[in-house]
């Protein structure tokens, strides 16, 4: 995984799939994001059309006043959230990926968006951060 315009990747070696889907929550508490949906896509692909994947989460984090400034300022802006962050198994260890909210945003053309997808991107890179400190920093 690497970075991209619309994403923020870390490889976590030596680190377990559960223990990075802990810690990732926990930052992303920390940084006044609830997660709302978990998406297990290992298990629903399987599940579905039998198909083997890694271990591999989709967590949908939502911060309520960030989501309500930016639903307030565009309703329609609720098909761009919530904020995606992906925890996955990796080769020796696990890895982490977290949207760029300004990237995903960018699009809406409704005074405040921008405000509101900074402050957003803000939070998820200090989440990020956390992350990289309790287990150590490797860049992707």
């Amino acid at each position: 995984m690497k970075d991209t315009e619309y994403s923020m990747h870390r490889s976590l070696p030596g680190v377990t799939f559960d223990e990075a889907l802990e810690v990732v929550t926990a930052a992303l508490k920390e940084e006044g994001f609830g997660v709302l949906t978990s998406i297990d896509v290992a298990e629903t692909l399987k599940t579905k059309i039998g198909a083997d994947f890694r271990p591999y989460v989709i967590l949908g984090a939502c911060n309520p006043v960030l989501a309500n400034q930016a639903l307030s300022a565009d309703d329609n802006i609720g098909l761009m959230l919530p904020c995606n962050v992906v925890v996955a198994a990796a080769e020796g260890g696990a890895e982490v990926a977290f949207v760029r909210p300004h990237a995903m945003m960018d699009i809406a053309d409704a005074p405040g968006i921008r405000d509101v997808a900074e402050q957003a991107q803000t939070k998820l890179e200090r989440a990020l951060e956390a992350v990289v400190a309790q287990f150590g920093d490797t860049e992707a």
